[in-house]
């Protein structure tokens, strides 16, 4: 073959058209329709994960929100415990100097009431010594009135004055008496 046969076939061959590639119209669309359900197939399982992420999204917000509403709950809870834990503190601290106080009161009482009793003992004792110092002065004027006046009027006299010396002696049990009430009455109310 020569140059010029090779150039009048090629000059053929081109004039001869090359059929174009064209798919008919119904594998097309079967093609397209095809294409859809794979692509719908193939993210079917990228969207169900898709769908669950965000159910699980929503879950996790629900169960955050009442979470805080929990939180929330529990921190009015605590409040409201601190506050009742603080107001029992002041009244144990208020009971506490109430019943201080009751103690030092009693104390005071009780050293009242030795007091008394010292008081009385010591009333018993004047008593006992003013009898005493009254019966020694009477039976002094007695003997000298017995001397000066004679018998009688010294018995007289004595009689009298053993008559006030009563009545000076139930004046003073009486007094007593009365401090020994009152010293009953303050034990009482110490208890």
């Amino acid at each position: 073959m020569t140059t010029e046969s090779r150039h009048e076939e090629a000059a053929t061959l081109a004039h001869l058209e090359t059929p174009r590639a064209q798919l008919p119209a119904a594998l097309a669309a079967d093609l397209n329709k095809w294409a859809e359900e794979y692509a719908h197939e193939a993210g079917a399982g990228t969207r169900e994960a898709l769908a669950r992420t965000e159910r699980e999204l929503q879950e996790a917000l629900a169960e955050g929100d009442s979470a805080a509403a929990a939180r929330d709950a529990a921190q009015a809870v605590a409040d409201e415990r601190s506050e009742e834990i603080e107001r029992l503190t002041a009244e144990l601290r208020n009971a506490r100097q109430i019943a201080m106080d009751a103690l030092v009161g009693k104390a005071k009482d009780q050293l009242a009431i030795e007091g008394k009793d010292a008081q009385l003992l010591d009333l018993r004792g004047q008593l006992e010594r003013s009898v005493t110092a009254s019966g020694a002065q009477s039976d002094a004027r007695l003997a000298a009135e017995m001397e000066l006046i004679g018998a009688t009027t010294a018995r007289d006299s004595l009689a009298l004055e053993v008559k006030d010396l009563q009545a000076q002696l139930a004046a003073a049990k009486s007094d007593r008496g009365a401090l020994r009430m009152e010293l009953d009455k303050l034990r009482k109310s110490a208890k």
